[in-house]
């Protein structure tokens, strides 16, 4: 079983649950209706989890901009329980014009319109942790920052992130941000382990390593344990899910990893969330690893 100190992790000064609530299926394409999603926040909350991580862009078009970050607002604000440690994480810098298109704007105009129109919907005084959600070429990337440094001078946010940044990237930022980089979100998973060189300068430098898409974007488990046997095979020994053994693989790496499982169940979520009480061995770990 997992201690107590096992299941929280931390991204800059704030503590936060060692796996967090990926909230993007609730408002892209195949989304559910709103009482499930909120259903499914709540569950989230429930079970104990404190990160929730949305962006501007989870949504369908333009006609619909920020629905992610208002239904997250809606939830926390219906929910019985205390929700002053909850972190919510947001990201600017990627649209969805429509028709399933993802484009990029970094320039810093956009940047601190962006946050300021997050800061409206998720209706809080400061954004809790705000990042850059992806380079965009047309755009050097240190102005981009900038304006990410610009608006945690101002305390429009609380704390700096990047995401799908590279190492030198990283470093960049954290230059730019004076130390200040807390968290970088890239997509890791038993299918994509190119962010295996930015999982480890995250390790050195003591920055939070966040990775999107941790499952894979699977649906079920026979589909991972099909790609990945090993998964399934330690998943039966243990009698867990496939999912579970991958988030336990992935917290097992650093103590800096905390994965953000997409979900848009309630039991989903709790299954993701089970993960920090699986400890695997150092053997079975190795067998993922090369897995």
């Amino acid at each position: 079983m997992a201690s107590e100190t096992n299941k929280t992790r931390r991204i800059g000064d704030v503590e936060v649950s060692a796996i967090g609530l990926g909230a993007m299926p609730m408002s892209i394409e195949g989304r559910p209706d709103e009482a499930r999603s909120i259903a499914t926040i709540h569950a989230a909350l429930d079970a104990g989890i404190t990160l929730i991580d949305t962006a501007d862009a989870y949504h369908l078009d333009s006609t619909d901009i920020g629905h992610n970050e208002s239904l997250i607002a809606k939830a926390l604000a219906s929910y019985g329980g205390d929700t002053s440690g909850v972190l919510v994480a947001t990201k600017g810098g990627h649209l969805r014009p429509g028709g399933g298109a993802w484009t990029v704007n970094g320039s810093p105009a956009h940047l601190k319109q962006a946050a300021e129109d997050s800061l409206k919907r998720l209706g809080v005084d400061a954004i809790g942790l705000y990042q850059f959600h992806r380079p965009d070429p047309a755009t050097p990337y240190e102005e981009s920052v900038g304006a990410i440094r610009d608006l945690l001078d101002a305390g429009k946010i609380r704390m700096a992130g990047i995401s799908n940044a590279n190492p030198d990237q990283i470093r960049l930022s954290n230059d730019i941000l004076g130390g200040r980089l807390v968290s970088v979100q890239n997509q890791f998973s038993p299918a994509f382990r190119s962010s295996e060189p930015e999982l480890e300068l995250c390790d050195e430098l003591g920055i939070a390593f966040l990775p999107w898409s941790p499952l894979g974007g699977i649906s079920n488990a026979s589909e991972l344990g099909d790609k990945h046997a090993a998964f399934q095979q330690i998943a039966t020994e243990l009698g867990v899910s496939p999912q579970q053994v991958t988030l336990a693989w992935m917290l097992a790496k650093s103590p800096y990893v905390i994965p953000i499982p997409g979900s848009s169940r309630p039991e989903t979520i709790r299954d993701s969330y089970a993960a920090i009480d699986l400890q695997l061995t150092a053997d079975q770990v190795a067998a993922l690893d090369a897995a």
